[in-house]
């Protein structure tokens, strides 16, 4: 990965760890030795970001410039085209809730891809990443 970013002319950033932040897979001294006038895109900004330069942006304010890379790092990026985004997400989203309509809890054990996205059961935390991301919080309480 090194190599290639110094003949890069945009690099995407998509990285996601379910429950917790994105790591930073790109550093600063790494990013000073691409070409001027390259382009990152960080799609794991709303994870805080896998580039160590990132820093969240809007639709309205969308790029910055350090060490001569321009930056994208928009949160939210889906939210530039709402309807689209808004149709994607509910035609990937209702087989689940039409599976759990139609069977209640038991549409978890006869679908691993509901189950594996349940975060709370009976008032728990039972996603392992959710838990361990929130961790600290639980402690306090």
């Amino acid at each position: 990965m090194a190599e290639a970013l110094l003949s890069a002319d945009m690099v995407i950033g998509v990285v996601l760890i379910p429950g917790a932040s994105a790591p930073q897979l790109v550093s600063r001294a790494q990013l000073k030795q691409m070409k001027l006038g390259a382009v990152l895109v960080d799609v794991a900004i709303d994870q805080g970001g896998c580039f160590e330069t990132s820093r969240p942006k809007t639709h309205q304010d969308p790029t910055y410039v350090v060490d001569g890379i321009v930056r994208y790092c928009v949160e939210n990026m889906p939210g530039a085209v709402p309807l689209t985004s808004s149709e994607a997400l509910n035609n990937a989203t209702l087989p689940f809730v039409l599976a759990l309509a139609e069977n209640g809890m038991a549409a978890l054990e006869t679908d691993s891809h509901l189950a594996a996205g349940l975060n709370v059961h009976k008032g728990k935390l039972v996603h392992p990443a959710v838990v361990e991301a929130l961790q600290h919080v639980t402690a306090a309480k």
